[in-house]
Order: structure tokens, then C-alpha cells, then sequence
């Protein structure tokens, strides 16, 4: 008989807690880290949509009224230190999720069943499915704190920006889309599943956080791709003249036909003789694009986010699976 059968186990309700604290002592450097690069970056974002927006805003109110037959006095390092931070930042907001799967397959999953420590745990009063749980339930509290954080903030920076500052990425910019709504915060729950499944299944903490880290890339590719399909678009049809009009996420464009079909469009702009021939030829009666607007930004945030969360669903159901399937447990 296992050591598990007869080791006298303590109450539930007080051995989750002590599995975390725990867990906080044994990963106290990375969560210093962690807490760290959170606070600084959310620092810088404070910073960025406070001082440094107004600063640029000015910057570029001055610069815009400016007499070209005059010499123009106006603050450009404003300007390109908004710039600079604002790129920067962003880069923070999206690289979270990453760190969390990296250190999830790394530090968190992969080095223990590397050493076989794993094993020793389940022999001390802790089955291997509540091991499992706890590993998983405080990062998943802090990847969702931080992230969440973060990306709130970045929203806020972008927002205050919206409008005053001239050079303020579009609502639909890829980086700025993905790092200010609840993105982050399912591509951090995904990383932290995708690190833990591969942790258990590879046992090679180097190996883990590379799978782990490349995962979470796939599903940032993978969500950056579905983005305009993920809600119906709306679309916008102008004259063969005026061109095709229309802006917000690009979804798809070209020409209507007149029996009401779609075409691809030679060219785009009807005020050329070349181009209005063209048209001529594949029987175009007006140019089309769909697109979504800005009332479309949460919507799209929402239902990828969901899709994010059912995927961390999925990879945690199959790393529960995995522990079950090597320790031969039927129950936690």
C-alpha cells in the first residue's frame, strides 16, 4: 500500500490553502518578477494616458496650427515619446500571455515532473487531482489580475488618446485590438493550460516552456486571422465614381455586379478611363466593402475571448485526463 493510504489527510478546506501558500514560497522569484514587470508596466500606462497624451496632444495642436510661411515652434519629443512608450507597452500587454505559458510549462508543471518531485507530493496527503487543481487555480487568479489589469489600462491610454493625437493607432490596428480589451486574459488562461498539459506531457521543463510559449503564439495567429469573421460585418456600397468608402476593420471588398453578384474589382477608382473600361467589363454597377465599425469592437472582443476560454477549457480537461491516465486515479 502507498504512503497516500496511510497518512492521515487533512481537512479540505485547510489543505487547498496550504497548497498555495505553498506554491507561493516555492515560486517566490518568479512571482516577484511577474509582480514586478505588472507594476511597472502598468505604471508606464498610467503615465502614458495622463501626462504623456496631454503633452503629445498639445504638441500636435500646435503643430496643426501652424503657418506654413512661418517658422513652427511645437514639441516633438512629446510627440515621439508617446510614440516610443505606447509601442513599447502594447509589446508588454501582448507578451504576458507568453510569460505565463512559458513559466506555467517551464517552472510550474515541467520542472517538477522533470525531477519526479510530482510523485513525492502525491504520496503526502494530497491526491493528484487537487495537486493538479492547485497548480492551476492561483495562476489562473493571478494571470487573470494582471492581465486583466493591463489591459484595461492600455484601453484607457488608447482612449484618452482617440481623437487628440494625431499619430494614436486605430481601434482596429492589430497590436492595439488584441492588447486593450479581454484578449489578454484568454490568451493567459489559454498560455497557462497549454504550459501545464505540456509539462505533464513532455516532462522537460525546456521543452515545455518552448511547446507552451509556440502555443500560445498559434492561438495569437490563429486569433488575429479570425478576428473579421467572428461577427457579422456591415456593409458599405458607394458609386463606381467615388471608389469604395468605408472605414473600421476590413473584412472584404469589390464590386456588385447587375444581375446583384460580386466581383473582384479590377481597379478602384471609376475616374480614370482605363479603370472605368475595366469595370465596363465585368459589369460593374458600384463598388462594395464590408467592414466593422467601432460599435463592433466589443462584440469581436467578446466572442474571441470565448473562444480563448473554451480552448483553456479543453487543454485543462486534457491535462486532468493525463494525470489520471498516469497515476491510474479515477478520483480526485
Amino acid at each position: 500500500m502507498t504512503a497516500a493510504l496511510t497518512t492521515p489527510a487533512a481537512p479540505a478546506a485547510a489543505r487547498v490553502p496550504r497548497q498555495w501558500r505553498w506554491l507561493a514560497r516555492l515560486h517566490r522569484p518568479a512571482l516577484i518578477c511577474g509582480g514586478t514587470l505588472v507594476l511597472l508596466t502598468a505604471a508606464a500606462l498610467v503615465w502614458l494616458g495622463g501626462p504623456l497624451t496631454d503633452a503629445s496632444a498639445a504638441a500636435w495642436k500646435a503643430y496643426n496650427a501652424c503657418a506654413w510661411d512661418k517658422v513652427c515652434r511645437y514639441d516633438q519629443d512629446a510627440i515621439l515619446l508617446y510614440k516610443e512608450v505606447y509601442t513599447w507597452t502594447t509589446a508588454a500587454v501582448l507578451a504576458v500571455p507568453f510569460l505565463v505559458a512559458a513559466w506555467a510549462g517551464g517552472a510550474l508543471i515541467g520542472r517538477e515532473t522533470e525531477s519526479g518531485t510530482t510523485r513525492l507530493a502525491w504520496t503526502q496527503g494530497v491526491s493528484p487531482t487537487r495537486w493538479l487543481a492547485s497548480r492551476l487555480a492561483l495562476p489562473a487568479l493571478l494571470a487573470v489580475a494582471g492581465s486583466g489589469l493591463l489591459s484595461g489600462l492600455h484601453r484607457w491610454a488608447w482612449t484618452a488618446a482617440d481623437g487628440r493625437v494625431d499619430t494614436a493607432k486605430s481601434w482596429h490596428s492589430s497590436a492595439t485590438f488584441l492588447a486593450g480589451g479581454t484578449v489578454p486574459v484568454g490568451l493567459a488562461l489559454a498560455g497557462l493550460a497549454a504550459g501545464v498539459l505540456a509539462g505533464l506531457l513532455l516532462r522537460r521543463a525546456m521543452a515545455a516552456l518552448a511547446t507552451a510559449a509556440a502555443a500560445v503564439g498559434v492561438l495569437w495567429a490563429g486569433v488575429h486571422a479570425a478576428l473579421p469573421y467572428l461577427w457579422p460585418s456591415v456593409t458599405r456600397v458607394s458609386s463606381l465614381r467615388e471608389g469604395p468608402v468605408g472605414s473600421g476593420m476590413h473584412v472584404g471588398e469589390g464590386v456588385l455586379t447587375a444581375g446583384g453578384g460580386r466581383a473582384t474589382a479590377p481597379c478602384f477608382t471609376g475616374r480614370l478611363p482605363d479603370c472605368r473600361e475595366d469595370l465596363a467589363d465585368v459589369g460593374a454597377t458600384a463598388f462594395y466593402r464590408d467592414v466593422h465599425p467601432a460599435a463592433h469592437y466589443w462584440p469581436l472582443q467578446l466572442v474571441a475571448t470565448g473562444i480563448l476560454l473554451a480552448v483553456a477549457a479543453l487543454l485543462a480537461y486534457a491535462a486532468f485526463r493525463v494525470v489520471r491516465g498516469t497515476t491510474g486515479t479515477a478520483r480526485g
